[in-house]
């Protein structure tokens, strides 16, 4: 598995990466990849297997990318589709693989729709210095994406390149785990014959939600365990201004890793995405943003080869503290770029006296910012929690209600009826305990204000 999951620093640039993820999610963002070999266009998935597509006589001859329905319908859904897709075809026009660009720009989870046009994003994500490297020639439809062309010429199947946060027989087993206590639970009901018997099976059916949920994460957190792709990495942790308010969520988990070939950022709430050091779609230049006024450091933008900001890092949580200058030195010699500083104006009802924090609001970026700096609790807590953020918050309180049902079995003389109990009460705890250790880390220790010393404290 080592062997079949190669750094992707060794791969030729252009290389399109997935948007940031965290948790599981974290397989994806450290091993799919997009990207040329030879006269081939390779997809990478999550466990590091490959699928192959040769380009030419045979294979893909050409690439069309398809805009999105409606930018503004979709702001609120944020859906794969958003910016549009890139859809790779063969001499006749049938579809060999369907490329939604919101799934390979690093950042979308970031960016508003309307903040970013869709003939930017095809050179943000690099697939048009893909397609160029490949020479394939990329035209743009008149048609957008949607019912009237998702199905290919002539029929037949077609690939996808897109990942979810989580592997695939993680939604079979919930979906059967449901289905199956439902239905069981039905027919323990109604037809005699299978009664006690049914309640086991469905229990134990419903088990299937939290116990395939635990199963996920517990493999995510043993394939970290064994991931040294990051050993030596160049590492810049904040350094927040004296006496500013952080806490310990932030300060131990925020990041920004410089690696051979790429760079690695980690916020607040541990979502990760990585860049290109290389390529007119990587890291080409550091910017630093100072207030047209008073010339004070506001920030740090990361920026490509199109001077397109891709990251924010708020001066005051990065650099203004006691190794705040030792931090930025870090940062310039590892990445080795230019550096430039930039006057930034103020959005026309944010002046410099209404919060050192507000600043980045009308920046196109302010989502990321947020996240690069400690952030409120409550906001944390949902961005953690692993039944707001993934399964959705209602799964928490539905889980527990349906085990109930069957809980009393605990206390019944009959073994079907507390082997029934066993698993409903397993499947309370599996639930409840995840959601209650993530309130009380938060709470207890993760969220707290955390005071930074200030420099004569230090000194």
């Amino acid at each position: 598995m080592a062997e079949q999951l190669e750094s992707s620093t060794a791969l030729r640039e252009p290389v399109l990466r997935p948007r940031s993820m965290r948790g599981p999610g974290l397989d994806v963002v450290r091993n799919a990849r997009v990207y040329a070999d030879g006269k081939s266009l390779v997809v990478r998935n999550r466990r590091g297997r490959e699928r192959r597509y040769p380009v030419g006589e045979g294979g893909i001859r050409k690439a069309v990318f398809f805009p999105p329905v409606n930018v503004l319908g979709t702001a609120m859904k944020r859906p794969p589709t958003r910016w549009g897709v890139v859809v790779f075809q063969d001499s006749e026009g049938r579809y060999v693989l369907r490329v939604p660009l919101a799934h390979w720009l690093p950042e979308a989870t970031e960016l508003g729709t309307a903040d970013l046009s869709p003939q930017d994003c095809l050179g943000r994500t690099g697939l048009r210095q893909l397609s160029d490297r490949l020479g394939i020639p990329l035209s743009e439809s008149p048609r957008p994406w949607g019912r009237e062309v998702i199905d290919s010429p002539g029929g037949g199947r077609y690939d996808s390149a897109i990942e979810s946060d989580v592997p695939v027989w993680n939604g079979w087993a919930r979906g059967i785990g449901i289905a199956g206590w439902f239905i069981t639970l039905v027919l323990s009901f109604s037809v005699d014959s299978i009664g006690s018997v049914g309640l086991v099976v469905a229990a134990g059916a419903l088990f299937l939600v939290p116990g395939s949920d635990a199963l996920v994460c517990a493999l995510a957190w043993w394939r970290r365990r064994r991931d040294t792709r990051l050993a030596d990495a160049v590492v810049i942790a904040p350094s927040p201004e004296s006496g500013a308010v952080a806490t310990r969520r932030f300060l131990e988990t925020a990041a920004v890793r410089v690696l051979p070939g790429e760079v690695v950022l980690t916020n607040t709430v541990g979502e990760e995405r990585w860049y290109a050091r290389r390529g007119a779609h990587g890291i080409a230049q550091l910017v630093r943003l100072t207030d047209a006024k008073t010339g004070a450091r506001l920030g740090v933008e990361l920026r490509d080869d199109n001077r397109q900001a891709r990251v924010l890092l708020p001066w005051r949580w990065w650099f203004a503290g006691p190794d705040g200058d030792r931090r930025w030195s870090e940062l310039v010699a590892a990445l080795e770029l230019p550096v430039s500083d930039e006057k930034f104006k103020y959005a026309s009802k944010t002046g410099s006296k209404d919060g050192p924090d507000l600043w980045y609001r009308a920046h196109e970026l302010a989502s990321d910012a947020r996240k690069l700096s400690p952030m409120e609790g409550k906001a944390a807590r949902s961005a953690t929690s692993w039944g707001e953020s993934v399964v959705g918050s209602s799964e928490v309180i539905v889980l527990p209600v349906f085990s109930a049902l069957l809980l009393g079995g605990l206390f019944s003389d009959r073994v079907p009826a507390q082997v029934a109990g066993v698993f409903s009460a397993l499947t309370i705890v599996g639930t409840l305990g995840p959601a209650i250790a993530n309130q009380l880390a938060s709470r207890v220790t993760q969220d707290r204000p955390h005071v930074s010393p200030r420099v004569s404290e230090t000194s």
